[in-house]
């Protein structure tokens, strides 16, 4: 049986930033929901007009949903993790709409594993810096993502 919204959002919390508390979880579920809702470009095809299922399962944007990575299998994904009360709490808060507002209408994040973060995510410069919460860099659209 498929993984429900809430139970594949969740998973995606506690792979992606799980070592982030609840400020960090908030800040990329924050993603998902901005995805979910953004009125053009990319994410707005993909969501279809808000499929957020369809946000969290789009290709090779969360390396927590691919099996594979680089050839080689990806232990740290969805399929493997046990999510706590936590995660389904913040899972709940993002389905419902809400946003972290110290990240705005960002559309990407990363972790750059380094104390800096690039100007522009990802290349191309769709996503501009706005601010870092813990380990992740995270990037509102810029005018040129209107034309993914």
């Amino acid at each position: 049986m498929p993984y429900s919204t809430r139970e594949l959002l969740a998973r995606l919390l506690m792979c992606e930033a799980g070592g982030e508390g609840d400020t960090g979880m908030r800040a990329v579920s924050s993603i998902v929901t901005n995805r979910t809702n953004v009125p053009y470009g990319e994410f707005f095809r993909v969501s279809r007009g808000g499929d957020m299922r369809a946000i969290i399962m789009q290709a090779r944007q969360f390396t927590c949903t691919e099996e594979t990575v680089g050839g080689a299998y990806n232990a740290q994904n969805i399929y493997n993790m046990d999510p706590q009360e936590i995660h389904y709490q913040i899972a709940d808060w993002a389905i419902a709409n809400n946003t972290l507002g110290a990240v705005a209408n960002s559309l990407f994040y990363f972790n750059p594993f380094s104390p800096t973060c690039v100007e522009y995510f990802p290349p191309g410069g769709v996503g501009r810096y706005l601010t870092r919460v813990g380990q992740h860099c995270f990037y509102i659209p810029t005018e040129k993502y209107a034309t993914t």
